[in-house]
């Protein structure tokens, strides 16, 4: 009797230590599980969705990602060049571009996969324009660290993408504070152009004309030299006559002889001049055409230079508004 007790006994402890066991390794599995979502997290990229740091604490950033991802102070250990952005820094995002490791050229081609992964980044952000992400192997760079690739199909989608860029790397909301002056901004200078501007037909010649083809920039709206304009109520009227991909839908290369047809309803044209306001070549061969000082708009001083059309970021563009507001205000007192 004693016996079959013990024995009896001893199989409810048996049972109640396996069941504790189970329990035991059912938490410990949840606890893992739960420690493992609250390090990562799912990221949407298009129709992918990328499991990334939550807290990332070593961002590689290249293409459009670095001027956001340098203003946002976000924990960067590496980018690719941006020169293009240079004169638009201000002196402490300048110095903290000069110091970081230069892991890619201007180019995707021109990426460094050895620096990046001597990097030893837990997220790499790329901000290349879509069209020319193919240039990128992508699966050598998801072995070094998970990748984020959001680029821009046209010039004035910097927004939405450097905005993705930002909330990947953790500093959203760093980066909302810009984009909350710069609405507010914009919006006030709508107001203050409504009147001036209702009606009239904008053109914009660009600084990427290729003067050994004899061929200028036209760019419409959604381009580099005209989006920010836009948001100020300016209206680039027209499309590119033969529209490709990319920032081709939304610029076109007409050769000098086409000034008249291309410029010529235009009741106001803007063009792209540098941070310093000088005149990049490009755009002084137009300039110093017979073509261009026959052009209504530029008879009637209303040809206006527009400095930081390349603004990739809320607080570059800040300067590109500035830089609208002082050209455009002749046409205030019209």
């Amino acid at each position: 009797m004693f016996a079959r007790r013990t024995s009896g006994l001893a199989g409810a402890v048996a049972l109640a230590l396996a069941l504790t066991a189970c329990g035991s390794s059912d938490s410990d599995s949840s606890d893992k599980s739960k420690a493992k979502e609250e390090t990562t997290r799912e990221f949407t990229v298009g129709k992918e969705k990328v499991s990334i740091p939550a807290h990332p604490e070593r961002v590689v950033a290249t293409g459009y990602a670095v001027p956001t991802l340098i203003e946002s102070d976000a924990p960067l250990v590496g980018i690719s060049s941006w020169k293009r952005g240079e004169p638009m820094m201000d002196t402490e995002e300048k110095a903290t571009y000069d110091k970081l490791p230069k892991v890619a050229g201007e180019l995707a081609s021109e990426t460094n996969y050895e620096a990046i992964a001597e990097a030893e980044p837990d997220l790499i952000i790329l901000g290349v324009p879509i069209p020319v992400l193919g240039d990128i192997d992508m699966k050598r760079l998801k072995s070094i660290a998970p990748v984020v690739a959001v680029g821009p199909m046209v010039p004035s989608e910097w927004r939405e993408v450097s905005r993705q860029h930002a909330d990947a790397a953790g500093v959203l909301k760093n980066y909302e504070k810009s984009q909350g002056e710069y609405e507010t901004k914009a919006a006030g200078l709508k107001t203050k152009y409504a009147d001036a501007l209702k009606g009239l037909k904008f053109g914009h010649v660009g600084s990427y004309g290729d003067t050994s083809k004899g061929t200028f920039q036209r760019e419409f709206n959604g381009s580099w030299g005209t989006n920010a304009a836009q948001d100020v109520g300016a209206d680039y009227v027209g499309k590119p006559k033969n529209p490709g991909p990319g920032s081709k839908s939304v610029s076109e290369y007409p050769s000098m002889e086409e000034l008249p047809d291309s410029l010529g309803t235009s009741d106001v044209i803007t063009y792209s001049v540098n941070a310093d306001g000088s005149v990049p070549d490009a755009v002084q061969a137009v300039l110093d055409s017979k073509l261009w000082k026959n052009l209504p708009a530029v008879k009637n001083k209303q040809a206006f230079p527009i400095a930081f059309t390349e603004a990739a970021t809320y607080g570059d563009a800040m300067k590109t508004l500035d830089a609208i507001d002082k050209s455009l205000a002749p046409l205030l007192n019209k």
